[in-house]
């Protein structure tokens, strides 16, 4: 091979291994900045269910659900400077909404609450899977440790999720339609908090 030929193969892997950094590079900030937001929204939504239905009967279980939330949100709190990422632009607007949301399901009563405990933890879950898939082809090695925080966190996203059916989340005045809305809003945030 002429000397060109090799100058030209070494420089064209080269620009192939920083393309493949920059992608993975980029697939950690997404990954990173959404989740932390997700935790942090999760976090507003239970703190205002609290704020209605914390001396309820409801209030252990929601008390519950919280204190992982908030081992969620710690541990992506830790991940953002570890990986050098910049937190969303949202944040301001998922701590008004996440409060909102809580209070606001919670004071249509502890069903309505359990509904929109069921509707966003079944979009995390959904969410958490799409992006072990991601990290998956990637690069499962270089990620394995994201991949088990991420894996843990969805098993206990999970386990709210089947918490607010066995308390009644389907009894909630307009179930499927108060899911529904409360689904799309979470894939809105989302999308968003990917990008801004």
């Amino acid at each position: 091979m002429s000397r060109p030929m090799v100058v030209f193969t070494m420089c064209r892997r080269c620009l192939s291994a920083q393309a493949r950094n920059s992608r993975t590079k980029e697939l950690l900030d997404r990954v990173i900045r959404v989740d932390h937001a997700g935790e942090f929204g999760a976090n507003r939504i239970y703190e205002g269910q609290m704020a209605v239905l914390g001396n309820t009967s409801s209030g252990k279980v929601i008390q519950h659900m919280w204190e992982q939330e908030k081992v969620h949100l710690k541990k992506f709190e830790e991940l953002i400077p570890q990986y050098r990422v910049r937190p969303t632009a949202m944040l301001p607007v998922w701590n008004i909404a996440g409060y909102a949301l809580g209070a606001g399901t919670a004071f249509l009563g502890k069903e309505a609450a359990m509904a929109c405990t069921t509707a966003v933890e079944d979009s995390i879950v959904e969410h958490y899977n799409n992006q072990i898939r991601e990290l998956m082809e990637d690069d499962p090695e270089k990620h394995r440790e994201l991949m088990e925080v991420i894996k843990q966190f969805r098993d206990e996203e999970m386990e709210h999720h089947d918490t607010g059916l066995e308390h009644d989340a389907e009894k909630a005045p307009f179930y499927n339609i108060l899911t529904q809305f409360i689904k799309l809003g979470c894939k809105g945030a989302i999308w968003m908090s990917e990008r801004v």
